[in-house]
């Protein structure tokens, strides 16, 4: 199990949760949070990694608020109501955290986010440029025309979306795709039939998870992890 820490956010102070690798020193990976906030699923999420090896770090980008998983009108109000730049300062600071800690190998870290987490990861993989090595959003991009300035980004993307998606649908995330891999990004994009939003989410809030589909990205995820970071 991990532990709540705390954490320099450019001037201010920002928290989350850590997991430490069960080896004892493993690559950092950042895990951004659903809309619910960082709930008991997503500090799961953080625990899993470490139990592979690695050490993971999810910070609470609403400072303390959350949302249950029944209560969908109030995790859209503290999505829609999240300081974007204060989220970003967060997730600086989370990754600089991690590149200090002494149960961090490596001088990268990887970002793996969920829904919101995953149009983060894609974010912060921008913002951050060389210090992250691998982004691996799960159903969330930045689609239309609020994307970052992708210049910076270095990272190669493994992306995990559903078919049947009303948030993210599936052409619009592979023209994405199409868009980065003709600026020369490394980019792959993993469509998983059958799955609606949120089907690799256990706490199953949406009524959409699939155990295979979500095994199988998982299983994809740590090889990616693994393959970028060790």
């Amino acid at each position: 199990m991990g532990t709540t820490v705390s954490f320099p956010s450019n001037g201010s102070e920002a928290a989350g949760y850590l997991a430490e690798s069960a080896s004892g020193s493993g690559a950092g990976v950042l895990v951004i949070q659903e809309w619910w906030g960082l709930d008991p699923s997503l500090k799961g999420v953080a625990d899993k990694l470490a139990a592979e090896g690695f050490t993971a770090l999810a910070p609470d980008l609403y400072h303390g608020e959350l949302a249950g998983h029944t209560e969908m009108d109030k995790a859209a109000q503290l999505m829609n109501a999240l300081p974007q730049d204060r989220a970003a300062r967060d997730m600086v600071g989370a990754i600089d955290y991690l590149l200090a800690h002494s149960a961090v190998s490596g001088d990268r870290v990887g970002v793996v986010g969920f829904c919101m987490g995953g149009m983060l990861s894609f974010v912060i993989g921008a913002v951050a440029g060389d210090k992250v090595g691998a982004v691996v959003p799960f159903y969330g991009a930045p689609l239309g025309d609020g994307g970052p300035d992708w210049s910076n980004l270095s990272a190669p993307i493994q992306g995990h979306f559903a078919e049947n998606d009303d948030f993210f649908p599936p052409d619009a995330v592979n023209a994405l795709g199409e868009k980065l891999e003709a600026m020369g990004k490394s980019v792959t994009i993993y469509v998983y039939p059958g799955t609606g939003h949120a089907f690799a989410g256990d706490h199953n809030a949406l009524g959409t998870f699939d155990n295979a589909a979500a095994a199988q990205a998982w299983s994809r995820t740590l090889e990616f992890l693994r393959k970028n970071l060790t």
